[in-house]
């Protein structure tokens, strides 16, 4: 329900792409562009979100100068652990939840500081920031008087505060479509998935719907022009009684549902053209090929085609655990992680196999069925593409890696000879702040 918030703007996303670099220059040693200069005087800046347990390290954002891979002197404050991060597509806000004070705070990233702080009644592990100057997080621990337990709150970023809390029962997850117009809501144990139109706060209509006929969905991946969302459903991986998962489609004009399609596990996904990506673990498909691994289980990643009626063209074998974190490089590798996954040997002491919770998948190349599982270990927490390098920063088991997509192995260079950016805590979660 409304508290208060201001009536927000029409949405316009701004989409700007700096255009002084060259592909050639994958790794270092290019100059960037210097049409604009933060405080902390790097354009190509990176925020990695640190929590660490020592009094001499510095709790907070850490900004990397992605073009080289190096630390910039200084950082902004985000609470005493921050983890998650949101950032919105005009990369002015960056939402941070820090889980030390169960707050969310919010950055100004044009200004390198804090802008405000909002607190929860709880965890949240989903957020987005809009560039309309609002952000929305789902809070499932949520009190409303009147209501049950569980909302979307709204949190006005110019300000730092809150300004409204939507009731949607057990809120979980939110997605919001390409041009900010509408956000889905998942809630834990739900087989209905709630439509929230954010143009529609205090305007003393409606704000959500509910739109029932699913099964346990747990995110959505929408189409380029925001029509149409494919909405996932972890079924079983969920505790469903179903005996598989499915993808359904969801006409968000006529809140027409589709026929349920059958997959090995779907809890997360991506859109490239024509053609969704969809991981996760099933408890009734989750075997390992003979011979390839000594983890006891193994998730999938199921390519489909939504060209006309959507059809599953191929599965490959990844990682197991629950998949939540997922992105494509410019150059077409698919990282896919996870968290909770099977830990296999140890990164530190390399004797044998070495696995956690990081897969990738070369996308460029047609009837692809086997995926690269990288030697580290740890939970996949943050991942971060480049449009002018080829590299990818991961965030696993509270490192930062950098990794050759030419190659899907760790960059090793005089600058970071063991493919890892060197930070005092353990980082959870990397943005890209500048358009790069």
């Amino acid at each position: 329900m409304p508290l208060g918030v201001a009536r927000l703007k029409s949405v316009a996303l701004v989409f700007a792409v700096l255009m002084g670099f060259s592909l050639g220059l994958l790794s270092c040693g290019y100059s960037a562009p210097s049409t604009y200069k933060p405080p902390s005087g790097v354009n190509t800046r990176v925020f990695a979100s640190q929590s660490v347990s020592s009094p001499t390290a510095f709790p907070g954002l850490i900004i990397i100068n992605g073009g080289i891979d190096v630390i910039v002197r200084g950082g902004i404050s985000a609470g005493s652990s921050p983890g998650l991060m949101a950032m919105s597509s005009d990369r002015k806000t960056v939402l941070v939840f820090d889980s030390g004070t169960n707050s969310v705070v919010v950055v100004n990233a044009t200004t390198e500081s804090l802008a405000g702080s909002v607190p929860l009644s709880g965890r949240t592990t989903s957020m987005v920031a809009l560039p309309t100057g609002f952000g929305y997080v789902a809070e499932p621990g949520a009190i409303l008087n009147g209501f049950p337990q569980g909302g979307v709150v709204v949190i006005n970023t110019a300000s730092g505060g809150a300004a409204a809390t939507i009731s949607v029962p057990n809120a979980q997850t939110v997605v919001a479509s390409p041009d900010g117009t509408h956000l889905l809501v998942f809630s834990n144990d739900s087989d209905s998935v709630t439509l929230l139109d954010p143009l529609l706060v205090n305007t003393g209509n409606q704000v959500t719907t509910t739109v029932p006929g699913f099964d346990r969905p747990a995110y959505a991946v929408f189409s380029a022009d925001g029509g149409m969302a494919y909405i996932l459903n972890c079924g079983p991986e969920c505790a469903s009684g179903t005996a598989s998962p499915s993808i359904q489609t969801l006409d968000l004009a006529a809140l027409a549902v589709g026929t349920p399609l059958a997959v090995d596990g779907a809890t997360t996904g991506w859109l490239s053209g024509t053609t969704l990506y969809v991981a996760g673990t099933s408890p009734n498909h989750n075997s390992c090929p003979p011979g390839t691994t000594a983890a006891p289980t193994c998730g999938r990643l199921d390519i489909i085609d939504v060209s006309s009626t959507p059809t599953v063209t191929g599965s490959v074998v990844i990682t197991d655990g629950y998949h939540d974190r997922i992105d494509l490089s410019s150059n077409g590798q698919l990282f896919i992680g996870s968290y909770g996954c099977s830990t296999v040997g140890n990164v530190n002491n390399p004797q044998g196999e070495v696995r956690g919770c990081l897969s990738i998948f070369d996308t460029t190349h047609p009837g692809n069925t086997t995926a690269v599982i990288p030697p580290d270990n740890g939970d996949v927490t943050g991942l971060q593409s480049f449009t002018s390098r080829y590299v990818e920063y991961v965030a696993e088991g509270g490192n930062l890696r950098v990794y050759d997509t030419t190659k899907d192995v760790l960059l090793k260079n005089s600058i970071i000879e063991t493919g890892t950016i060197e930070l005092a805590g353990r980082i959870i979660d990397v943005k890209a702040a500048d358009f790069f």
